[in-house]
């Protein structure tokens, strides 16, 4: 039976709830371009890069715009997350996150970031969760986005961990099929309908705990 070594964690929706910021930033985007972005629409920027998301904000406005352009809608967004961000705490990480963390630890696994966002830092830093991760790997060390499995495969490397011992916590299709591509077992975090590629789903890390962990890789 393979020993699981290492623990991969994405970070919006899994360890903090940043969704709805990244969602209250791009309909302020999309509103001030003309037209409607939803909460179903949302549904498809989750694991994607803000490059991608702005692409799939403009498809579905039905607008053409010039790479310049789009460089500064890209960084208007994400000024505006970042003053969402900036205002987090501790009391915005997801139930059971923390918890989990530490009993990886404890138990002798190793535990790394894998997110897309370029902002991981602040947020990690602005909750205090930081020193729970042995390895950082965000947006600014990767150069292709999920579904790419680059950021699993860079975590697994910085832990020392082959990926068939690595196990991956993430809830976008995006980021399941990552993991799926790195060899790495995946546990989706949310709804099995959306997640039904992963390994294994459960609603949240508060339904998680090392020996299930091991029983399901098992």
């Amino acid at each position: 039976m393979s020993e699981i070594k290492a623990c991969l964690f994405d970070l919006d929706g899994v360890i903090v709830d940043t969704a709805k910021y990244h969602y209250i930033a791009w309909k302020e985007l999309a509103d001030g371009l003309g037209f409607l972005f939803t909460e179903q629409d949302n549904e498809r920027l989750k694991g994607v890069s803000r490059t991608a998301s702005l692409n799939i904000l403009l498809e579905i406005g039905g607008l053409t715009i010039a790479e310049e352009e789009k460089a500064k809608l890209a960084e208007q967004k994400n000024n505006r997350y970042v003053e969402y961000i900036a205002k987090m705490d501790s009391s915005e990480i997801l139930p059971g996150a923390l918890d989990f963390l530490k009993e990886c630890r404890t138990n002798g696994i190793k535990v790394a970031l894998g997110s897309a966002s370029k902002n991981a830092m602040t947020i990690l830093n602005n909750t205090g969760l930081t020193p729970y991760f042995d390895a950082i790997i965000d947006g600014t060390h990767t150069s292709a986005a999920k579904p790419d499995p680059e950021v699993f495969l860079l975590g697994a490397k910085a832990l020392d961990a082959a990926p068939e011992h690595c196990v991956v916590f993430e809830d976008a299709e995006a980021g399941i099929e990552a993991a799926t591509r790195a060899g790495m077992f995946s546990i989706g975090i949310g709804s099995p309908e959306t997640l039904s590629a992963a390994n294994i789903v459960v609603p949240s890390l508060a339904h998680m705990s090392v020996s299930m962990l091991k029983e399901s890789f098992a």
